[in-house]
C-alpha cells in the first residue's frame, strides 16, 4: 500500500474514519531524523497490508501538527478507531516502529 500525505481536508477520511490501524508520521523536509524515518515509514507501507501509512508535512499541514500537539519531529502516532493509541517521539529502528502497530 502507498504511503497517504495528510492534510486537513482528507484527515478525517484517511485516519479517522479508517477501518484499519494507521500510522502516521509527523515530518518536515528540513529534519535529519525525520529523513532516516521515512524509508523506514515507507518499508512499512509497502510491507504491511493490513496498516494504512500517512504522513503530515508539519510546514505544509501546521494545523493537523497543533492539533495533535507535536512539538518534536519526527513523530509518529497510530491511530486504531479514530483514536490515537501510541505515540513515539525521536527517530527509532524499524522493529520499534513496527512495535507500535502491535
Amino acid at each position: 500500500m502507498s504511503v497517504v500525505n495528510l492534510t486537513m481536508e482528507n484527515f478525517q477520511r484517511e485516519v479517522l474514519n479508517s477501518d484499519k490501524p494507521v500510522l502516521v508520521d509527523f515530518w518536515a523536509s528540513w529534519c535529519g531524523p525525520c529523513r532516516m524515518v521515512s524509508p523506514l515509514v515507507d518499508q512499512i507501507a509497502t510491507e504491511n497490508e493490513d496498516v494504512k501509512v500517512a504522513k503530515v508535512d508539519i510546514d505544509a499541514q501546521p494545523e493537523l501538527a497543533n492539533a495533535f500537539r507535536v512539538m518534536s519531529i519526527p513523530t509518529l502516532m497510530v491511530f486504531k478507531e479514530g483514536k490515537v493509541a501510541k505515540t513515539a517521539v525521536g527517530a527509532r529502528p524499524k522493529a520499534a516502529i513496527l512495535a507500535m502497530l502491535d
